[in-house]
């Protein structure tokens, strides 16, 4: 709730409730309905943050406004702190267009809280004040909503698998560790769920998905944050041949052109042609190749050594069948043709292991446990993976 006045004897509050905002127009008067006395502690009482419940009747002002006229009221809850005002001048000037952009629904400049670390430490507060922040938070809700239903309508079964596991697999990624005092045994927070994913399917359940939380205890950045969360998909004879259809705070906004098909970069020829070289499949090239990626990009066929659960190509040796979407230099989606050889697989763990032993301790872990069940087989698989920040973030943030 907040407060202006326009007289002693005359007092205007707006109560805001969800995305919806009532004023209430308060005095001394028999139209009104409050008396002298209850306007006085009304006027005195109620501040502004406090939480308060009306009870009246509607009406116009003198100037046309629709308003409530109280009868009644009730404080239900005080705020015990000053509350940030919107300040006047340019920064509360800013207008939006009908034009819409990525970071279009986000625009700093209008926030009421400013200051990053109060925003984040006391998100509560960023979400009484900001409604753009609170807005945010529904979009991701919608979008996810969206996903489920999406997935649920082509028949995949949504599952939940271990949030904590004695290997950390399916990623390249360092992970948290724990301990369970029952079993006094060390413990790995998820980096991936995608082995237990491809475990169901080798049971007999040809569609599944997760969508959940991973956690990797790495660097923090405006793109990455140790706990998030993905949506992961395995489907029965799908490959990375898959037919889709589609039903910087203060910079300038970043035109991105999604009208399909998107542009499609065979990563190591990609690069090759960018500098003019001849790169061996054993050279990491992501980083360098990303750069280009402004406009939505599918990077494909990545080397082997990038891809240890990825399948080989099926024509292009040293290559893997495998592709990521980029937008705007961010990965958005990381999917490929599921390796279900047992012993090539048990190869490339074995690779991974050197690479740890050497010191790189966000190669992957020899998961036995996995290269097991494939040796009961797994059928032709293609499996996808989107970050469930990185889609709401394109969507809402600059």
């Amino acid at each position: 709730m907040s407060k202006r006045a326009s007289s002693s004897k005359l007092f205007f509050y707006d109560l805001h409730g969800g995305s919806a905002k009532v004023q209430v127009m308060a005095d001394a008067s028999s139209k009104s309905g409050l008396d002298e006395a209850e306007f006085a502690r009304f006027r005195s009482t109620v501040k502004r943050g406090d939480i308060v419940g009306v009870t009246g009747f509607p009406g116009k002002t003198k100037r046309g406004g629709l308003s409530i006229f109280p009868k009644s009221f009730i404080v239900l809850s005080h705020c015990l702190h000053m509350m940030t005002r919107q300040k006047a001048g340019p920064d509360a000037s800013v207008q939006k267009t009908d034009v819409w952009f990525p970071g279009s629904t986000r625009n700093p400049e209008t926030y009421i809280l400013k200051d990053q670390e109060t925003q984040y430490c006391q998100r509560y507060l960023d979400l009484m004040l900001n409604l753009e922040v609170r807005q945010m938070f529904k979009t991701r809700s919608k979008i996810i909503s969206y996903v489920r239903s999406f997935l649920y309508n082509l028949d995949f079964l949504e599952v939940e698998t271990s949030m904590m596991n004695m290997i950390a697999g399916g990623a390249a990624a360092h992970p948290f560790a724990t301990h369970h005092n029952e079993f006094n045994m060390r413990l790995y927070m998820r980096i991936a769920p995608e082995l237990y994913l491809k475990e169901l399917v080798v049971g007999g359940l040809d569609r599944v998905c997760e969508i959940g939380k991973q956690f990797r205890n790495e660097g923090i950045d405006l793109t990455h944050n140790p706990e998030f969360t993905t949506w992961m998909v395995q489907e029965l004879t799908s490959g990375y041949k898959i037919k889709y259809h589609a039903n910087g705070l203060y910079n300038d906004p970043i035109e991105i052109d999604f009208t399909p098909p998107f542009r499609r970069l065979d990563m190591v020829a990609e690069l090759e042609k960018m500098a003019n070289l001849n790169i061996p499949k054993t050279f990491p090239v992501m980083k360098l190749t990303k750069e280009t990626c402004v406009n939505p990009t599918f990077i494909i066929n990545h080397p082997e050594i990038m891809s240890p659960l990825a399948k080989w190509h099926r024509s292009k040796p040293g290559l893997t069948e495998r592709f990521e979407l980029f937008i705007n230099k961010h990965e958005l989606c990381n999917a490929y043709t599921e390796l279900n050889d047992p012993v090539v697989q048990h190869q490339r763990f074995a690779e991974q292991l050197k690479d740890r032993q050497s010191g790189d301790d966000e190669a992957m872990a020899l998961d036995e446990t996995f290269c097991n069940a494939l040796e009961y087989g797994l059928p032709p698989t293609g499996g996808w993976g989107l970050g469930g920040s990185s889609l709401p973030s394109n969507e809402t943030s600059g």
